[in-house]
């Protein structure tokens, strides 16, 4: 689209001659996919979200590292990738203990003079963050959480006999909750309460606000109002809901979680490849949009607080399919479990939609902060030298610049990856969220603008490091003729120079581009 000259002096004027720096507001929900009004959804109800991407550069292709929250969040958060981070599960070693003493996004802007402040879910809790949310190394002050919090997986769903159970489907009434409210209500408010009295808290500093949500995550628990926006009647059934012929059984992912809970337990659905009912499949859906909703007002909220010299970005950690390919998760490489949305709003460039095509990455978010902001040189890439200070991802802001003059983009390429215990989906160890030291297969997957390829190799756990010779299975999806990844076209005499040369650029991987 066509952008006028005077903006584009803005951006310019914003990123070389700004003398104050901006606040950030950096907004993640957690399991959020693009089923945003903004990207296109006709079934969504995201009014707030739909209003900031009016004023944003809008990612229609943005992919994390891994369809899994722990190593997606202590990757774009520190601007390295899974196999740098040696991450991939939710309880796995901290990084500085573990590595080396990584220079984090929100640590960055607190070096630089920011106030830096976190709320909700932003790094994963646990061992991956030293318990303390790497605190004090990235926050000025402890990280907030909502004391309800701890009910998050608490019996508090309302079942048919008039009982409490442990369900997936769980509209509730906040005030009938334990503490009579809702996680993301009190993060909301914690939000509201800092953006109203930011320059008395940062004695006038600039602030690094990173605002975390719990939903859409399982389970589905939300107001139960928010049901009214999406009657059961309008909600559609993916029409790719049955698992591709040609994907190998390594790729699939059984939902395990989402079996476990007790709604989805009392179904007896056949382990793995079992079909969930389609009546089942509309309330799920329904709920996890009811959860958008829920989240879309969260956000509302808080952005009526934000003045017109702040940054803002909203992403996912990653995706999630409701029933895409049978599946009910993330845990894979599919376009549904690595795809988010990506707005980032720049001051000055704040009356129209910008629409960015190309593929980028979460790793690419704190690069390009660092150039928005201009709080200090550009990031360098990491060279294996032991840097603390550097990039895995591309600063996105020349290109953003190219956009907006209309200049071609060179073409870019994602990279993400998923582990497996085994070849075949299991339980026990858990092939959908196996722990490091069982993990014996890892998929790697390169998307380009038209294609996805993804190649299942032997994997050590040891040196951490694949072993190309050794592989599983092979996938490739034209997107140009197959946006839903239904066919697999890998072993397609035609396809044989597309493969080999997608290979090569997987197999160097980020280094390549």
């Amino acid at each position: 689209m066509k952008v006028s000259e005077t903006l584009l002096i803005c951006l310019i004027c914003f990123q070389t001659t700004i003398s104050k720096h901006p606040n950030v507001l950096f907004i993640i929900a957690d399991d959020l996919r693009p089923s945003l009004g903004c990207y296109g959804s006709k079934e969504a109800h995201t009014p707030n979200i739909d209003s900031l991407a009016t004023k944003s550069f809008l990612f229609k292709n943005a992919f994390a590292q891994q369809a899994l929250c722990g190593p997606s969040r202590t990757s774009f958060l520190t601007s390295r990738r899974p196999d740098s981070l040696r991450t991939y599960d939710n309880w796995g070693n901290y990084w500085r203990a573990s590595l080396g003493n990584f220079v984090t996004l929100p640590q960055h802007f607190k070096r630089n003079g920011y106030y830096a402040y976190s709320i909700g879910k932003v790094f994963h809790p646990g061992r991956l963050s030293n318990h303390t949310d790497d605190y004090p190394y990235s926050w000025s002050v402890e990280a907030f959480h909502p004391p309800t919090e701890k009910y998050s997986n608490a019996k508090v769903c309302s079942d048919k006999k008039g009982g409490l159970a442990r369900n997936l489907i769980c509209p509730v009434v906040p005030e009938y909750q334990p503490s009579g409210t809702l996680p993301d209500l009190e993060s909301s408010q914690e939000a509201e309460r800092f953006l109203r009295n930011w320059r008395g808290i940062t004695d006038g500093r600039p602030f690094f606000l990173a605002v975390g949500f719990h939903k859409p995550h399982v389970p589905f628990k939300f107001p139960v109002e928010y049901l009214d926006f999406h009657p059961l009647e309008n909600v559609s059934l993916p029409t790719n809901r049955w698992r591709p012929a040609g994907m190998p059984e390594v790729a699939w992912n059984p939902w395990n979680d989402v079996r476990k809970r007790d709604d989805i337990d009392k179904l007896k659905i056949p382990y793995p490849y079992g079909p969930m009912a389609d009546e089942t499949m509309r309330e799920i859906k329904r709920a996890y949009y009811a959860s958008v909703s829920y989240i879309d007002d969260m956000i509302g909220r808080i952005l009526k607080h934000v003045d017109e010299e702040t940054v803002v970005v909203l992403t996912g950690d990653h995706g999630w399919s409701i029933g895409e390919h049978g599946e009910f998760a993330k845990y894979s490489n599919f376009d549904i479990a690595t795809k988010v949305p990506l707005l980032i709003h720049v001051p000055r460039l704040s009356n129209t939609e910008i629409i960015f095509n190309n593929p980028v990455e979460l790793v690419d978010i704190f690069p390009t902060l660092v150039d928005l902001t201009q709080i200090s040189q550009p990031l360098k890439k990491c060279a294996g030298d032991g840097a603390v200070l550097c990039t895995e991802g591309r600063s996105l802001v020349q290109s953003m610049v190219k956009i907006l003059r209309n200049t071609k983009i060179a073409s870019s390429s994602a990279f993400s990856q998923y582990p497996r215990p085994g070849l075949v989906p299991s339980r026990h160890p858990d092939s959908d969220q196996p722990k490091s030291k069982e993990i014996e297969i890892m998929g790697y997957s390169i998307r380009t603008k038209r294609y996805r390829y993804t190649e299942w190799v032997e994997f050590s756990t040891k040196s951490f490091r694949p072993d190309w010779n050794v592989t599983f299975g092979r996938e490739l999806y034209d997107h140009l003729i197959d946006i839903q990844e239904n066919d697999n076209i890998v072993d397609r005499e035609a396809m044989g120079e597309i493969v080999r040369t997608l290979r090569e650029k997987l197999m160097l991987g980020w280094r390549y581009i």
